[in-house]
């Protein structure tokens, strides 16, 4: 998921490039007021639900609109536009019933036809959405995606306030994703008098939930269904691009919010009072390029060493100053769960550090490869991964030696360009990361199988497809089957070394303890305001 800095702070606009006047700040520190002020470290990409995919652009559409169901404070989805979501008995036919009432932010109706349309738009081949993958599973989605299908053919049909909705598989996710702001009803008539500029300013954006979005503040939606329980009338958004800056900030009141996601600045505010560790729903993983361009890679001794030879746990102790956790699976914790047990705790596999194990691993490899000694490349950006230079060069140290014969070198690259490196197979080792889409753990898995997207891996594994499919096909609608092909896959992950997970993310932060309802949420919209409110 989210596919995501120059010194001192900029407003938050929704025009990039915009400036405001700082007088509105004067009375940051006034305790009477209710105004709430966070900051984003990077300006928005854009408003438009279906298009979007960066954390800090879903986390504004996500509070400025809403989707059939909400997350609650524990993640779980909630009934939200819907009053309703039930499936069929076979998991192949969900009917939504829409509350009575509904309306946009210009007052208009809000009706079950605007779901259609923005699940159709999303699916388009003209909208491009990075997302409209996540529709698949919906009768006709991937063909329409494809070109194939016409949009207007995909599973869902509207009659008077009710949905209906046909999958050609069950998705145990369904509820999950009705959550995401892809999946957010849009208006066709503002869309389309706006066009390919809708959704690129405040003014040319339709808002359907607990806020609006004016110009650079978020502000309460009147027509918003619940807007009873919205308490707080306004909140404040400022990009604040250095960390320090907004830690400065949050010290003198003028934020109620600050990342400290460097070791050096976790390290520095841990007595402050505000301090809390977020865990979040995200694994930081080395991909091998196993598509064949990298000879040594394609080699499953030599990546079990790579794997045996990676101390996770100094990893977290002494460049994340234990901030994270260790990973003993690929699916990360407080996803899911078995039977109330953590499915990352079900599915553990044994990443246990074994230097001799590796290095014995490793000269068998080289033997195999006809190699006295090999060189890799691990590429990092540092743009999007927490820590990513100091991650690599503990890699760089602890790999070139503790296993003979190899040399390790490091590769820094803007973000876009990593993400290209990855599609394109044009990389040998590459730090980078995955954020839950749904809170189930296919949603990691699906990047081990072949042909996926983002299997940056390249790899193609008979064993792993025919249980993936057996996962998301006829186990699909029993929990209990089909997390034990879940933990199959994460087994097969381990053996095979397919890929390297190195640690669960976590947020370090400062959060003003006199804020109230202010959820951080592992899945999906990644922080909610809804509730939010000063003591």
């Amino acid at each position: 998921m989210a596919k995501t800095h120059t010194c001192g702070s900029s407003p938050l606009v929704a025009v990039v490039g915009g400036t405001r006047a700082a007088g509105l700040w004067g009375n940051s520190g006034n305790s009477n007021d209710k105004t709430l002020r966070f900051s984003l470290p990077t300006p928005l990409n854009g408003l438009d639900s279906a298009t979007i995919t960066d954390e800090y652009s879903i986390t504004v559409v996500g509070n400025a609109g809403e989707g059939l169901m909400r997350a609650d404070k524990n993640g779980k989805p909630q009934p939200a536009l819907a009053k309703s979501v039930k499936s069929s008995s076979d998991g192949k036919t969900w009917t939504i019933k829409l509350r009575n009432g509904l309306k946009w932010s210009d007052g208009s109706k809000l009706t079950a036809k605007d779901v259609v349309y923005a699940w159709q738009r999303a699916n388009d081949q003209k909208t491009a959405s990075e997302y409209a993958y996540l529709y698949s599973g919906i009768k006709n989605a991937d063909a329409i995606q494809a070109g194939k299908v016409d949009k207007k053919d995909l599973g869902i049909k509207a009659s008077g306030n009710t949905l209906t909705v046909s999958l050609e598989k069950p998705m145990p996710q369904f509820k999950s994703l009705l959550t995401f702001p892809t999946f957010f009803p849009q208006k066709q008539s503002f869309v389309e008098k706006y066009g390919k500029k809708y959704g690129t300013t405040a003014s040319k954006t339709l808002y359907n939930g607990p806020y609006t979005f004016k110009g650079w503040n978020g502000t309460n939606n009147k027509y918003y269904w619940d807007a009873k329980n919205v308490k707080t009338p306004e909140i404040d958004l400022q990009v604040v691009q250095k960390p320090e800056v907004a830690v400065q900030m949050y010290k003198t009141g003028k934020l109620d919010s600050a990342l400290v996601n460097t070791p050096q600045l976790s390290q520095a505010n841990k007595t402050n009072k505000g301090y809390r560790i977020t865990p979040q729903a995200t694994t930081v993983f080395l991909a091998y390029n196993q598509s064949g361009n990298v000879k040594a890679l394609n080699n499953k001794k030599i990546r079990q060493a790579l794997n045996m030879v990676t101390n996770r746990s100094e990893l977290n102790s002494q460049v994340l100053s234990g901030t994270s956790t260790p990973a003993t699976s690929f699916t990360p914790k407080g996803l899911s769960t078995v039977n109330g047990t953590d499915f990352a705790t079900y599915a553990k596999q044994d990443y246990t550090y074994n230097k001799s194990e590796a290095q014995k691993l490793f000269k068998e490899g080289l033997s195999e490869l006809g190699e006295k000694s090999i060189t890799l490349e691990i590429e990092a950006d540092t743009d999007r991964v927490a820590n990513a230079k100091d991650v690599v060069n503990y890699l760089q140290g602890q790999w070139s030696k503790n296993l003979p014969g190899l040399k390790v070198t490091e590769k820094f690259v803007p973000f876009k360009q990593r993400l290209q490196d990855g599609t394109d197979a044009n990389f040998q080792v590459m730090l980078t990361q995955w954020g839950a889409d749904y809170a189930e753990p296919t949603t990691f898995l699906d990047l081990a199988s072949t042909g996926n997207a983002n299997n940056y891996n390249h790899n193609s594994n008979a064993d792993y497809d025919a249980l993936w499919n057996k996962a998301k096909g006829a186990d699909a609608t029993n929990d209990t089957k089909r997390a034990a092909d879940e933990k199959g896959l994460e087994k097969i992950i381990h053996q095979e070394a397919i890929l390297n997970p190195l640690y669960y993310q976590a947020q370090p932060e400062l959060v003003n303890p006199n804020i109230t309802g202010f959820y951080h949420h592992a899945v999906g919209v990644p922080l909610d305001f809804k509730l939010a409110a000063r003591k």
